[in-house]
């Protein structure tokens, strides 16, 4: 699966502009400000139906319009083509696949797997529990059919339970942790089998960027696994009433890095966290293309800020040995190395919001 054509309209300084990109690896430069970082910025927005630079999407639009609109068209290995688009504005958001409507960004995000790597991609391993929770997750849902409602489940148990913790009238407490505790143990059940099957390819992966004798990642579950997660949740019922909400759960979870056995985040530098997530993230990559022939799209942001120039070289390489596309960008065209040895690609120039290829 691949971008054979992205048309994007009214977003950040991008009025309109249409291009088509390759369908191996996608070098964008140009100046600060010029429109680069936004188009990777437009693609995400068509598989995820949010951006990954600011929490509104009201930003995101065009000053002088109403809404931001982004379309792709889709070809597989198998030569069929698929149809995306999005129209966003302040209020309210249209989704179309194929012309026909759908109101579930998770739609688009089984047609469009993405993964992104940009300068706040290390606050993975140095922030809180919730982005690698939602790391995690990523893979799984694009791996296992089961695990989206099962975690939609989850979360609306979870919702229920925990009105029901600060409302004196508890009646109905039993019920959801029966419902909690099944849909958790689902959720944390197909979390571990993922990560099975993803440790070792992380493993190859990260020693190919960093050098240390061990290399661990485990998921800590958010409770006590020798129990059975509702007799957790009565147990500890009491003191979730008195603080208003559940403490155990796959809500809980979290994704432990190792390094010599010791956790990576507490004593590695920024420059080795930075090549750490990046080995997680192609892990993923890899994976998801063992699973279904196609890894989906690599976006990356600012590829000198990231990494020196021996691992852009390594990373390189990599990239043009795996069956994915990839759509890096760059201020000057020397970041990218020497692109004689990429194979399959396209070099576009970026400038007052128009795309221009060499």
């Amino acid at each position: 699966m691949c971008l054979t054509k992205l048309d994007i309209y009214h977003l950040r300084n991008i009025q309109q502009q249409s291009f088509e990109p390759a369908p191996g690896i996608n070098f964008i430069y140009g100046e600060n400000g010029s429109g680069k970082s936004s188009v990777l910025e437009a693609i995400f927005i068509l598989g995820r139906a949010k951006s990954f630079r600011s929490p509104t999407i009201k930003t995101v639009i065009n000053a002088q319009e109403k809404h931001l609109l982004v379309a792709g068209q889709l070809a597989s290995n198998q030569h069929a083509v698929r149809q995306l688009g999005i129209q966003i504005d302040s209020k309210s958001i249209e989704i179309h696949i194929n012309r026909d409507s759908s109101n579930k960004r998770s739609d688009l995000a089984y047609a469009l797997p993405l993964q992104l790597i940009y300068p706040k991609s290390y606050e993975l391993l140095d922030a809180g529990p919730q982005q690698r929770r939602e790391f995690l997750d990523w893979g799984v849902f694009n791996q296992e059919q089961k695990f989206f409602p099962a975690w939609r489940n989850f979360k609306r148990a979870l919702l229920q339970r925990n009105a029901l913790l600060k409302n004196p009238k508890l009646g109905q407490i039993n019920a959801w942790d029966k419902e909690l505790a099944y849909y958790g143990t689902m959720v944390n059940q197909l979390r571990e089998r993922y990560l099975l099957e993803f440790l070792p390819v992380f493993i190859e992966i990260a020693r190919q960027f960093v050098e240390f004798e061990h290399i661990s990642l485990s998921l800590a579950s958010g409770w006590d696994l020798s129990k059975d997660l509702q007799e957790v949740l009565f147990e500890e019922q009491e003191k979730d009433m008195r603080y208003g909400y559940t403490h155990s759960g796959p809500h809980r979870a979290d994704l432990l890095l190792m390094l010599n056995h010791r956790l990576a985040k507490d004593f590695v530098s920024r420059g080795h966290l930075k090549l750490l997530v990046l080995s997680l993230k192609l892990a993923q990559v890899q994976v998801l293309a063992h699973q279904q022939g196609h890894a989906g799209c690599i976006l990356i942001d600012d590829f000198a800020a990231e990494l020196d120039k021996q691992n852009r070289s390594k990373l390189l390489r990599y990239l043009n040995r795996v069956n994915c596309q990839v759509f890096i960008t760059a201020t000057e065209l020397g970041d990218f190395g020497d692109l004689n040895a990429s194979m399959n690609y396209k070099l576009f120039h970026m400038e007052h919001g128009k795309i221009r290829q060499n």
